[in-house]
């Protein structure tokens, strides 16, 4: 019984904050930088508290290949 609730509220949690992230149009063209993959994935997992004027930025800097 519980873990059937659990379930749901995660998946719920889940599903809202994939609708915050197509509202902002973050899954339009494609996402070649680390920081928009990192973006989706915490607007994602923030979840329902996108819309309390949370708007998760994730910056990352990916080390450069040595020649």
């Amino acid at each position: 019984m519980i873990r059937g609730l659990v379930t749901l509220v995660l998946l719920a949690w889940l599903a809202i904050g994939t609708l915050a992230a197509y509202e902002r149009g973050y899954f339009k063209g494609p996402s070649q930088s680390c920081a928009k993959v990192g973006t989706v994935a915490a607007t994602v997992l923030v979840g329902p508290l996108n819309y309390t004027g949370m708007n998760p930025k994730v910056k990352c800097v990916l080390p450069k290949p040595s020649s």
